[in-house]
């Protein structure tokens, strides 16, 4: 027993060195690697994860420091994905034919632009270079119909968005029916806040130029505050999220006319 436990610290151990060297690892390639089943592999994951070490996430892990700055793109995109999906969807349904709508970047609103099937005349906004392919592709598809807008300046190439000067040049002169939020953190007090400054900049002026501002984030972001403010509670119009809200919440949603959706409940809580 002895020796199968030093054998299993070892191999976390060589976890932990992937994670450090790679920021990410996956079940599958780690139990070809180590020759061992993956079983085997979730069970060292839980409990690194327990350990504080590295962060569980779906179908592997990635580097607990993740979560004190802001993910990549690609981190992003496997952090809560069905959560996300879910809430997408949701907010696709708030869309109607000949809105106008600025989409910010995240693996959120992307899954909210890969339902945008079946819309019509839309007129989009966004400051998202993978929300652009994917409007480019089901508009060749002749899924989707109307404009598209990408908001020039400078592009961020690790979160594949752009930001900038320029961009809040062209905001001076645009304005929206709904503006679709992703944020690094929310809560009732602190309101919604970010990692990236030049992001929160666009985000405040999106939010004055829009007739609704609407939050999509999952759960495990509620609660949680990021380096920069980017709006108060009482900026946006509606939260669209994969859980009910806090029950300490209540008061400051109804003071502040905040509706609050769960998505993939046919009953929403909602203030």
């Amino acid at each position: 027993m002895k020796v199968l436990s030093l054998a299993g610290e070892e191999r976390k151990r060589k976890i932990l060195e992937q994670i450090e060297v790679k920021g990410k690892v996956k079940v599958r390639e780690l139990a070809k690697a180590l020759e061992v089943s993956t079983e085997t592999i979730r069970k060292y994951l839980d409990e690194l994860h327990q350990e504080e070490k590295l962060k569980k996430v779906y179908g592997g892990a990635i580097n607990i420091s993740f979560f004190n700055e802001e993910p990549s793109t690609l981190e992003r995109e496997v952090i809560h994905s069905d959560e996300k999906k879910r809430i997408g969807e949701m907010a696709a349904d708030l869309i109607n034919d000949n809105d106008v709508i600025a989409i910010d970047d995240g693996s959120t609103p992307l899954q909210l632009v890969k339902n945008l099937r079946k819309k019509r005349n839309l007129t989009i906004f966004t400051t998202s270079i993978n929300a652009l392919s994917v409007l480019i592709e089901l508009s060749q598809q002749n899924i989707f119909t109307g404009k598209i807008f990408i908001l020039g300046g400078e592009i961020n190439t690790v979160h594949h968005r752009v930001t900038g000067g320029f961009t809040m040049e062209m905001l001076d002169n645009i304005y929206v029916d709904k503006y679709f939020i992703s944020a690094d953190g929310f809560s009732k007090d602190d309101g919604i806040t970010g990692f990236d400054y030049s992001k929160g900049m666009i985000t405040k002026k999106l939010i004055e130029h829009a007739s609704k501002s609407i939050l999509l984030i999952d759960y495990s972001k509620v609660g949680k505050r990021a380096n920069f403010k980017m709006a108060d509670l009482k900026d946006i119009s509606m939260v669209i999220c994969d859980q009910p809200y806090p029950k300490d919440w209540e008061h400051s949603l109804q003071e502040n006319n905040v509706k609050w959706l769960v998505a993939d409940q046919t009953e929403s809580s909602s203030m």
